[in-house]
């Protein structure tokens, strides 16, 4: 980021709500702008350049994955969404559309700010560019994504081709929640989206080869009825 202080647009028509927000950042340090409609919080993203968009999935004049879509078409900025909305698939078509990460009403200041520091710590670390090159570590696991060598602590693990793409994958989600479609898009391609079971198959198989206890992971992380996530990269 550019910037001394995140810059932080808020999208949100709910007052209490915004300025409920807003004073949380502030106290942190953060620089706050507000929207409380799509088509303002559209005009703010590309006037005020914001380092990440919080942003409220029921919006007066348009639903808010809209706006994700808008924003993806010319904007890699991290988005957390807020949202009233619990049901699974809300949360899977708001990631499926281009979002970070979802956070549901009512929540906790602490698990906001959390969540937007993981985002914020990720674009810096994807505008910095990989100082390590190809190589990506998580826990004792070393995966060389130019080779496609992977090493547990000494050890060598041999991974299937499609292991090894489904493992990159999420490498390159950089933490992101990485839904069942978006995964299955990207490692077995579209005529495999009704087969969510390869990828249950094949996480399992990785836990196994690389998580040191495969029935508790810590690193590869399921989101239930979402999708996968990979941690501590």
């Amino acid at each position: 980021m550019n910037h001394a202080a995140p810059r932080i647009l808020l999208i949100e028509d709910d007052a209490g709500i915004r300025r409920f927000v807003r004073l949380a950042l502030e106290d942190e340090g953060w620089q706050v702008f507000e929207a409380d409609t799509a088509k303002r919080g559209l005009i703010e993203a590309a006037s005020r350049q914001p380092d990440a968009v919080v942003l409220d999935l029921g919006l007066p004049d348009a639903d808010g994955k809209s706006v994700i879509s808008e924003l993806r078409g010319w904007s890699q900025l991290p988005i957390l969404v807020l949202s009233a909305r619990e049901r699974e698939e809300e949360k899977v078509a708001a990631l499926d559309a281009g979002a970070d990460d979802y956070l549901s009403k009512p929540f906790g200041i602490p698990e906001l700010l959390a969540r937007l520091r993981v985002m914020l710590r990720r674009r810096q670390q994807s505008t910095a560019g990989d100082r390590s090159g190809s190589q990506a570590r998580f826990g004792d696991v070393t995966v060389d994504l130019a080779s496609h060598e992977v090493r547990r602590g000494d050890a060598s693990i041999h991974l299937t081709p499609i292991e090894f793409r489904l493992l990159a994958a999420l490498i390159a989600g950089h933490g992101r929640v990485l839904t069942h479609r978006q995964l299955l898009l990207q490692v077995w391609g579209p005529e495999y989206l009704d087969r969510p079971h390869y990828l249950r198959v094949h996480m399992a198989n990785l836990r196994q080869k690389l998580e040191v206890d495969a029935a508790q992971p810590r690193h590869l992380l399921t989101e239930l009825q979402v999708g996968y996530r990979i941690v501590g990269l």
